[in-house]
C-alpha cells in the first residue's frame, strides 16, 4: 500500500551556528511511511559516518522487508504488530554494522549515533528510539513527547535528583546512556501508537529541543500545520536564532486521511509481485 496519498512528510537539517560539520542524518520514504533520524557522535567526521550508516541501512532494509512482510500483521511470538519487530531487526543490523566499522578502522573508533525511527501502517505508528533524539505528537491542540530520553539528565529527573527546569539549565545535556554502535548489542525502546487523521508527528535531534522550548515548538507546529516544509524550516531557524549550539534536524509527518491496511489474499499477491 502506497501511503504517500494519506500522509505528508517534510524534513530539514542544518549544521547550526557553532559546529563545523553536520553529524546528523535523516531519511524519509512516504510511500512506506518510514522516517529515520540519527544524531552521530565521535571524533573528526566519525559521527557523520555512524549516522549515515544507520539511516542508509535502516531505510534500505525496512523498505525491502515491508514489501515482503505485512507490517500490520501480529507477531506470532509477541502479538504486537510486525512493524515493531521489523524496526528491532533493522536497528540490530545497523548497530552491528557501525560497531564493526568502528572496531576495524582506527579513525572511526568509538563512533556511534542516537536514533529515532517511525514506521506508519494501518492507522498506527511504530516508534523505535535509542539515545536522546525524540518523537513528539501534536493531537487536538496538545503536544506530547512519545519517547523518553536515554540520557543522564533523564535518569536524574526520574530519580528526583533534579527537576525538569533544572535540567534545562544543565551543562550535561549531551550525555546519553544508550547509543547505536558503541556496544556489540543495543536495545531500542519500541512502542506502537494509534495515528488519527490530523495528527502531526515531529522527529528531532537534541539540537532542536535543547534550543527551543516545547511551548514554542507547539506554537510553530499549530500555526504552520498546513505548510510542513515551512514548519520544518521555521523550527530549524528558531534553534539557530537561539544560539544553534548543535546540529539541528527535524522530520515532520502529517496524517491527511485514514490509511487502514489492505487485507486478504489480493493484498498478499500484490506484495509478492511488487
Amino acid at each position: 500500500m502506497d501511503l504517500s496519498k494519506s500522509i505528508e512528510m517534510a524534513s530539514a537539517t542544518h549544521t547550526g551556528m557553532v559546529r563545523a560539520h553536520n553529524e546528523d542524518s535523516i531519511g524519509t520514504d512516504s510511500s512506506i511511511g518510514l522516517a529515520v533520524l540519527a544524531d552521530g557522535m565521535g571524533g573528526y567526521n566519525a559521527g557523520e559516518v555512524a549516522s549515515g550508516i544507520a539511516v542508509a541501512l535502516i531505510t534500505k532494509e525496512t523498505r525491502e522487508t515491508v514489501l515482503r512482510i505485512p507490517p500490520y500483521e501480529p507477531d506470532a511470538e509477541t502479538g504486537e504488530p510486525m512493524a515493531n519487530r521489523i524496526l528491532r531487526n533493522v536497528i540490530t543490523r545497523a548497530n552491528s554494522s557501525i560497531y564493526q566499522a568502528a572496531n576495524s578502522q582506527p579513525q572511526y573508533a568509538g563512533m556511534g549515533t542516537t536514533l529515532v525511527v517511525a514506521l506508519l501502517c494501518d492507522n498506527h505508528i511504530s516508534v523505535a528510539h535509542i539515545g536522546d533524539s525524540r518523537l513528539y505528537r501534536l493531537r487536538g491542540g496538545q503536544l506530547e513527547q512519545l519517547t523518553r530520553d536515554h540520557s543522564l539528565l533523564q535518569e536524574q529527573i526520574d530519580s528526583g535528583m533534579i527537576t525538569k527546569e533544572m535540567a534545562r539549565r544543565s551543562q550535561n545535556k549531551n550525555l546519553v546512556t544508550r547509543a547505536v554502535g558503541i556496544e556489540p548489542d543495543v536495545e531500542a525502546d519500541v512502542n506502537n501508537f494509534e495515528a488519527a487523521e490530523g495528527d502531526m508527528f515531529l522527529l528531532c535531534s537534541d539540537g532542536l529541543n535543547d534550543m527551543v522550548e516545547d511551548e514554542d515548538i507547539h506554537l510553530t507546529l499549530s500555526t504552520l500545520s498546513a505548510n510542513l516544509p515551512l514548519a520544518a524550516s521555521q523550527l530549524v531557524q528558531m534553534a539557530n536564532d537561539n544560539g544553534g549550539r548543535d546540529n539541528i534536524s527535524v522530520i515532520l509527518i502529517r496524517v491527511k486521511r485514514s490509511f487502514a491496511a489492505e487485507r486478504g489474499l489480493l493484498s498478499r499477491l500484490k506484495a509478492w509481485f511488487r
